[in-house]
């Protein structure tokens, strides 16, 4: 790690955060495992967001020259692997930019921060869990957000009294009406939110994830 980097204690990026001096990804709180050589390139890449870092200067900091590896081959396989911990794609990457045969660019804004890093977040024991759903005294549905931006526009409608807003979040598909009693699988339980990522395992959004709230979360199904 180099010392411009060092000096930054956080790096953060969309829903990740990178504890510099520990070498450690986090995303929401969570650790992600990340081998060294992936870190190291991860490191690299946002000492220079925006900007080409060439294979060549990866070379020199993750491999040194004494070092006898195939190293077009190690430094594929160590980009592959970062890009399965961001989630990534090559073909329509959100992170990691390749410019065949010069090096690879950091696409998203990064925050610096020399503050210490929050010590991550303990696991909820609901979480994997199958649960099916049930709608609050009155509703005929339960109430379900696409995304986190879904959520706050939400959010922001209902206090606003938007009702016309609202229709047209359910016509795009950002605001989803599921029945009670369908079931979900519980991926991220947030206490301080009162909200849950879920995954619908039944009807028309099947494999989609989804918010929902954590009263309407009704009894285990497995």
């Amino acid at each position: 790690m180099t010392p411009s980097t060092r000096e930054q204690r956080t790096q953060q990026f969309g829903d990740f955060m990178v504890d510099c001096r520990a070498g450690e990804l986090y995303r929401r709180g969570k650790k992600v495992k990340v081998q060294f050589q992936p870190m190291q390139i991860l490191l690299a890449l946002l000492e220079k967001p925006g900007e080409i870092v060439t294979r060549e200067e990866l070379r020199q900091k993750i491999w040194p020259a004494d070092t006898f590896v195939d190293f077009e081959h190690s430094l594929n396989t160590a980009i592959k692997k970062l890009r399965q911990a961001l989630g990534d794609r090559a073909g329509k990457s959100k992170f990691v930019e390749t410019l065949p045969r010069r090096g690879y660019r950091f696409l998203p804004a990064v925050e610096s921060s020399e503050e210490k890093p929050a010590k991550p977040v303990k696991a909820s024991p609901l979480e994997g869990k199958v649960v099916s759903l049930t709608a609050e005294e009155g509703n005929e549905c339960v109430l379900a957000l696409a995304d986190p931006k879904a959520f706050e526009e939400w959010r922001r409608l209902k206090r606003l009294g938007d009702d016309v807003g609202v229709a047209m979040m359910i016509t795009d598909g950002r605001l989803l009406l599921l029945s009670p009693g369908q079931t979900v699988r519980l991926l991220s339980v947030e206490g301080t939110t009162g909200w849950c990522e879920a995954r619908i395992l039944e009807g028309e959004h099947w494999g989609k994830t989804a918010l929902v709230s954590r009263e309407s979360l009704g009894e285990e199904s497995q």
